[in-house]
């Protein structure tokens, strides 16, 4: 009987010492990989039971800060299950500053957990210039045919070396043909110009707009499109980035460089005929999901991507959790204090 009595308590126990175990990064028994990848399961919400993949797998805009910050809005807020991945080295440790692309052409990154594509409702995505095995970018391929949304992010136009082994209808696909746009330079002066988005007045109504207002981020505005390649007729433009003249948020214009397209909504059909709703987003870095626009439209992405634009509501909590001091985009890594950590780290 006393054992009876005992019983819930010791779940209890047993709950808050892995929840606690959860917190500081480490694995949860039985899961002998966890360790390389993090995880936050979903609390109440309109999200409840849907799954969101986020890849951080760059070395400029310090995804390895921001995707566990947005993992954790979705989960908390929104009630999503969320895994975060990151591009890992030999030691297991998220290395951002591993070269993209390697010097030796056998050299190839790792993202460990990919095969997490499979179960995900949504992806998240900013990678660059990764060269990774075939056994990890088939995974990738498998998900463009999967019929799901895929929420792509500044750098993920360029976010593998060599260009996509993808194929649909015996043809390479070109990141260019599955997001909409790549990138082709930068318009804005790179690291020098701040971008201020412009919401395309005629789709001011659009789902991942609602309760959006202020849209602004430290990264410049890409040039993804030109007269050989312009904007694609099956792409529908949300809001335009204009260069500012400085790093400021109340910088002025420069009204040499007109607005580009930054974020702009697509479909994708794949080898399996199903449709995936695509967003592609050229602003992202950890410093721009700092600003509630660049947040909100993101969030609002994933509602959209999964077809409950019915959820998506102006006053859905979107507030940071915990402390976020992303570090400054750049390359210069020593004077950022970018450097190798464990990804308990980024819990």
């Amino acid at each position: 009987m006393k054992m009876i009595r005992l019983f819930p308590l010791l779940l209890l126990y047993t709950s808050l010492f892995n929840d606690l175990d959860a917190q500081q990064g480490n694995p949860a028994p039985g899961d002998l990989h966890d360790h390389l990848w993090l995880t936050y399961p979903g609390s109440n919400g309109p999200g409840r039971g849907k799954h969101v993949v986020l890849i951080a797998a760059e070395q400029e805009y310090r995804s390895e800060q921001s995707m566990p910050m947005l993992a954790k809005v979705l989960s908390i807020h929104h009630g999503f299950d969320c895994t975060v991945l990151f591009s890992v080295n030999e030691k297991g440790e998220v290395d951002p500053t591993m070269p993209a692309p390697f010097k030796d052409k056998e050299k190839r990154h790792n993202i460990p957990g990919l095969d997490h594509l499979k179960k995900a409702d949504c992806v998240i995505w900013i990678s660059r210039f990764m060269h990774l095995p075939e056994a990890q970018m088939q995974h990738f391929y498998d998900y463009f045919d999967s019929g799901k949304p895929l929420i792509a992010l500044r750098t993920a136009n360029h976010g593998f070396w060599g260009g996509l082994k993808y194929r649909k209808g015996g043809r390479n696909v070109s990141l260019r043909a599955l997001l909409g746009g790549t990138f082709m330079g930068h318009h804005g002066g790179w690291h020098r110009e701040a971008t201020r988005g412009v919401i395309v007045p005629e789709k001011r109504k659009h789902p991942i707009l609602t309760g959006v207002g202020d849209i602004w981020g430290t990264s410049d505005v890409y040039r993804c499109h030109n007269d050989k390649h312009p904007f694609p007729e099956d792409c529908e433009s949300l809001v335009l980035g204009q260069p500012l003249i400085n790093l400021e948020k109340d910088a002025p214009p420069n009204t040499k460089k007109e607005p580009l397209p930054v974020a702009w909504t697509k479909t994708w059909t794949g080898n399996k005929g199903l449709k995936s709703r695509i967003f592609h987003f050229t602003m992202g870095s950890a410093m721009d999901l700092e600003n509630e626009g660049v947040r909100r439209i993101t969030v609002n992405a994933v509602y959209w991507g999964l077809g409950m634009e019915k959820a998506i509501k102006a006053d859905r909590s979107i507030a940071i959790i915990g402390d976020y001091n992303p570090l400054k985009a750049g390359f210069n890594y020593e004077k950022l204090g970018v450097k190798p950590r464990q990804v308990k780290y980024y819990r």
